[in-house]
């Protein structure tokens, strides 16, 4: 004889521990990607090509990443001037700048807005990096680093939704990414000194 009150009450058990289990695979996964971090694109991993992408500099003359070849290059992609943690970080950079600029490399910072806060804290340290626009986010979705809805609700307004996600990289004179860096969280960036090492080993010095 069916029994409809066992047979509800096990539906219910079921179902819950159904529910305890995708919970808990939804808590693996989130762990797993707090540890690693945001997985770095295939085209960005090292040893690969810095792929060829267009931006624009300050003066708003076309630039183009091929240009860097015969060159090394530490490049830095910033979120914006609202983004504390990107101002700090280059803040710490204008310690090293002469280090990086005496290994005869550039420092770049690519970022979806014109960055006057970060301007100005490279003038107040008397070092000049090199500043492109990624204009429409274009560089960031080829580069598969597009942050979707990263951009703060009290930012949007001026800046949009999107924005990019912190990413550090360091090329060699060939145009090869010897190291690649993506923040695993909102608010890291690489060690200023790691940069300067990994482009050191870069240049074979």
């Amino acid at each position: 004889m069916f029994d409809r009150e066992y047979y509800f009450d096990a539906m219910s058990i079921y179902t819950a521990l159904s529910v305890l289990a995708l919970v808990a695979v939804a808590a693996l996964a989130f762990l797993r990607f707090k540890k690693a971090g945001r997985p770095v694109p295939d085209g960005l991993r090292p040893g690969q090509s810095l792929p060829d992408f267009h931006a624009i500099d300050e003066s708003g003359d076309p630039v183009r990443s091929t240009e860097l070849h015969g060159t090394a290059a530490v490049i830095l992609f910033v979120r914006g001037n609202w983004c504390p943690f990107c101002s700090s970080q280059v803040e710490n950079l204008t310690v090293h700048y002469k280090d990086i600029i005496d290994l005869g490399a550039r420092l770049i910072l690519i970022t979806p807005k014109p960055q006057e806060t970060t301007r100005r804290v490279a003038e107040f340290f008397e070092v000049e990096f090199d500043f492109w626009l990624d204009e429409n986010l274009a560089i960031s979705r080829q580069l598969g680093l597009l942050q979707e809805s990263g951009v703060p609700e009290e930012h949007r307004k001026e800046y949009g939704n999107d924005t990019v996600w912190p990413t550090a990289l360091v090329v060699d004179p060939n145009g090869i990414i010897r190291y690649t860096s993506l923040s695993k969280m909102i608010a890291d960036r690489p060690n200023p000194k790691t940069l300067l090492r990994e482009l050191r080993g870069a240049l074979g010095k």
